[in-house]
Order: structure tokens, then sequence, then C-alpha cells
């Protein structure tokens, strides 16, 4: 599949697709007699994969570690790397959730000290 399928298959943009490959984190199975890079369906598992990664709150930088304990075959590593980076992204979680709350309050404060309109 051409790049505009992958895109087209994972909802991902063209751009993002590219950044992926960049960092090795999804692979062009080659090149078609056009010269445009062809994806196959590993490179399809790869990148639903990645952005199930985002989704939780990993960065590219976490998910590149995670993908080279998977291409050195170390998955009990893998594992144990992920339950660490997952409470890593937790606690990010919990302190933009902080930040919010004040910016709430700020708002609400605010409000309260302004006449109707």
């Amino acid at each position: 599949m051409t790049v505009g399928e992958l895109s087209r298959r994972t909802g991902l943009s063209i751009r993002s697709i590219r950044e992926y490959e960049r960092l090795g984190l999804i692979y062009s199975a080659g090149c078609s007699e056009g010269n445009y890079r062809l994806f196959d369906e590993i490179a399809l598992w790869c990148a639903g994969a990645v952005e199930r990664l985002r989704v939780l709150g990993l960065t590219l930088a976490e998910i590149q570690e995670l993908a080279g304990f998977h291409r050195a075959g170390d998955e009990p590593g893998l594992e144990q790397r992920l339950g660490g980076l997952l409470e890593q992204a937790d606690k990010r979680l919990e302190a933009r959730i902080a930040e919010l709350t004040e910016t709430r309050e700020r708002i609400r404060e605010f409000q309260a000290e302004r006449p109707p309109a």
C-alpha cells in the first residue's frame, strides 16, 4: 500500500507516517516502479501500535525506546519498561490535571469578582 493508503487505513496524516518512518517506528516494504514508498501489513500494525501508545500518553522518544526492546527481542524488558513509562505518563497526566484545576479555579474567581453583564 502507498503512504496515502496507509494514511486512509490508519487515520494518521501522511506527515505523521513519514515522521514515524524517519524515527524508525514504521518501515517501508520497498518502492514501486514509480518510486513510491510501499508499506505492508506490518507497517499497518506498527502505526496502530504507535498510536495506541500515544493515546496512553507516551512520547515518541519513549515509544522509540520500547521499539528498541522489541527489535532486540527483549519482551520481558519491554514489558517492564512499558510499566515504568506508563507510570511516568500517569504522573504527567496528574500534574496536567492539577494545572487545569488551578486554571479553572482562577477563572471562577475572576468571574465571581466581576459584576453580572
